[in-house]
């Protein structure tokens, strides 16, 4: 679900590119290109300001990296909570993009004419695991939900499902499992996804309910990891705009189209999403 804009005669862009296959080309495709030929323009946009949610951090180092090469342009990422950029963005933080871990976010910005208009899209959806650290006894990845009911269990971290979809989704999922009511007083909420996993990895608490792309993350890969079908919860659809007052706009489209590129697309995949072709 994404929707690309074809080029205005309004848009004042000097660019090599030939004007009759602009006009056939969607406007990320363009914006992209324009980037790599027109060292003026590469100038001018040498930042992008993205707010990303915390279940992205190293998906989008990754992807901050190759675009950089690509384009010489530097994408500055700043990680957390996307109930909180929610708020943010509607009091006028000055982000280019904003990469939510759910799509309700985006659609509600784009709906109050904060987005820039048709660059609302679903990038991929997420997916949760029941995680903890190798040394602990109790085995998630053979137990799967019993494994929360072990009394050496006694913490169990989620991101606050106030602010963030993977709390929300942790929620349903407890509740699906019929064992919500028996440890609903072991959770503790991290302020996004990306806390929930610090608790977890520091011992603050045994087990958690994590996105599965941390889970994969250099610091975690060795831990205990069973995941949880996605039958258990709502959909973690994950969406993106542009902002309409962003400052570096064609490079924040070109940035965005790179997301979605097949190129995007492996990395996402290989960090943990779902990421289907009619994204």
């Amino acid at each position: 679900m994404c929707e690309w804009r074809t080029v205005t005669q309004d848009r004042q862009l000097v660019t090599p590119v030939d004007a009759k296959l602009c006009a056939r080309l969607p406007f990320c495709v363009i914006c992209l290109a324009v980037l790599l030929a027109s060292p003026n323009l590469r100038a001018q946009e040498q930042k992008v300001r993205v707010a990303a949610a915390a279940d992205l951090k190293f998906a989008m180092e990754e992807l901050s990296a190759g675009f950089e090469s690509k384009t010489g342009t530097q994408v500055d990422v700043t990680s957390g909570s996307s109930g909180n950029f929610f708020s943010q963005i509607q009091s006028g933080a000055p982000f280019d993009l904003f990469f939510s871990a759910d799509m309700e976010y985006v659609k509600k910005l784009d709906a109050a004419g904060l987005a820039e208009p048709g660059t609302l899209c679903k990038y991929a959806s997420g997916r949760i695991v029941i995680w903890a650290p190798s040394n602990m006894e109790v085995d998630v990845a053979r137990q799967g939900w019993k494994a929360l009911l072990d009394a050496r269990v006694q913490k169990i971290a989620i991101a606050n499902p106030e602010l963030a979809p993977y709390g929300r989704a942790a929620v349903s999922a407890l509740q699906k499992a019929g064992i919500y009511e028996q440890v609903k007083n072991k959770l503790v909420y991290g302020e996004n996804i990306s806390q929930a996993a610090q608790f977890v990895k520091s011992g603050n608490a045994q087990a958690g309910i994590l996105a599965h792309s941390l889970a994969l993350s250099p610091g975690m890969k060795g831990g205990k990891v069973w995941e949880i079908s996605a039958e258990m919860h709502p959909p973690i659809d994950q969406g993106a705009i542009v902002l309409r007052n962003a400052k570096g706009k064609t490079a924040a489209l070109a940035f965005l189209h790179f997301v979605k590129s097949d190129g995007g697309r492996i990395i996402l995949e290989k960090r943990g999403f779902t990421v289907s072709t009619g994204n």
